[in-house]
């Protein structure tokens, strides 16, 4: 048996996807500490890992930051300096709390910052959780959302990372990773959550990197929703996350004008937003959250913001649906399903009543979508899933890596 620290970031799409890999382990007999925040305790508690509370936030940042419909590069690296700021104090504050407590090794989302920094200073082994997709280079050099990397050089942050650096070098004798890979932290070992077929760019992806496919976990919950209304009726599912879902609130209203009254029952999330001010059609069924994988058995066409773990989600399960992406890698990804044939992308800052029937029309008649949606569904299917993960880790503790 193995000591395990597990370190995550605040956010569904981040813990989600990991609880499957935890409840693995866990089985196998090792021991899993899980450092995140208590709307994920129960969850997490499930798994059979012990829950620990982080005394700070990774990112403290306020709830008005994805209000506004476009995060300009400034406001981004703004946000990142504010981040470093802090970063010492987080740091000593988690090592404080793991004091004599000995873990053979450390899994990290790849978006918690100080990863790989925590690795090396504990001296234990590695392993990052990619639940995002696009790799740095990526970002770099593709796609409206791309990281400028001659506006960092002219950015205070430079100057906030320069001295966490030379800190963290003084403190503890390891060195901090670049200001971008800080938040795609690499591990020894690199566990993604899709297939090698789905990814556009494999030269960028070494062979530390486990392709496991989707993260399909049935989340262990109770939730009151009335499923009764979903048999025998045509189904559209709405998610548009729970980060940037307050980017466009007028989007909402566009929902409700677009399929009221119609032949579609409509299960929509509106995640953390006061739904007393819309006018919510008899045909809506709309939850501060719901329980995804079961809404999909029901599914015949979803609307999404192109989240990597619901299009996974969505493809894994072939149902045919239209992508909204806000940011982060959300556009990215829905440039990668306009390319392989499997969805079809609009733009939010254009977006119509008519646009939003003719897409959900469209990708429903159209079989080449659900053809092209069938090839991507079957490479996830072919991944190992977290079996195949679990079985990475365990192979290099048989090689005496741990």
């Amino acid at each position: 048996m193995s000591k395990v620290l597990f370190l995550n970031i605040n956010g569904h799409g981040h813990v989600n996807p990991t609880l499957g890999l935890v409840e693995e382990l866990v089985n196998r007999g090792e021991e899993v500490t899980y450092y995140c925040y208590d709307e994920f305790k129960d969850r997490i508690e499930r798994t059979g890992a012990t829950f620990k509370n982080f005394k700070t936030e990774v990112f403290s940042r306020s709830s008005n930051d994805h209000k506004g419909k476009n995060v300009s590069m400034k406001q981004m690296l703004d946000f990142i300096n504010s981040v470093l700021q802090s970063s010492e104090s987080f740091i000593k504050d988690l090592l404080d709390d793991l004091n004599g407590i000995n873990f053979d090794y450390i899994i990290y989302g790849a978006s918690f910052p100080y990863g790989k920094i925590l690795s090396q200073i504990l001296k234990i082994p590695s392993i990052s959780s990619f639940a995002i997709f696009a790799t740095p280079q990526e970002l770099e050099y593709g796609g409206a959302n791309k990281i400028n990397i001659n506006s960092i050089k002219e950015h205070p942050v430079v100057e906030t990372y320069t001295k966490l650096s030379n800190n963290l070098l003084e403190s503890y004798g390891v060195e901090a990773p670049g200001i971008v890979e800080l938040f795609f932290n690499r591990g020894d070992l690199n566990i993604a959550y899709t297939s090698e077929y789905f990814i556009p760019h494999p030269e960028y992806y070494d062979s530390t990197f486990k392709f496991i496919g989707p993260p399909i976990y049935e989340i262990k919950e109770n939730l009151d929703f009335p499923f009764h209304k979903l048999n025998d009726k045509k189904v559209i599912y709405i998610s548009l996350g729970t980060v940037f879902n307050k980017a466009a609130i007028k989007i909402y209203d566009m929902f409700f004008e677009a399929f009221a009254n119609s032949d579609y029952t409509v299960v929509m999330t509106a995640y953390n937003i006061d739904i007393s001010q819309f006018t919510i059609p008899s045909n809506f069924i709309v939850r501060n959250y719901v329980p995804q994988s079961e809404i999909l058995k029901y599914t015949a066409v979803a609307i999404t913001h192109a989240g990597m773990n619901s299009t996974n989600d969505l493809i894994y399960n072939n149902i045919p649906f239209v992508a909204i992406p806000f940011g982060a890698d959300q556009p990215y990804i829905a440039s990668r399903v306009e390319e392989l044939g499997v969805a079809t992308v609009l733009d939010k800052d254009k977006l119509s009543v008519e646009d939003l029937r003719n897409s959900v029309e469209d990708v429903l008649s159209n079989t080449n979508y659900l053809y092209n949606i069938n090839k991507v569904s079957d490479s996830f299917k072919k991944c190992g899933g977290y079996k195949e993960a679990a079985d990475a880790i365990f192979e290099l503790k048989s090689r005496n890596v741990f």
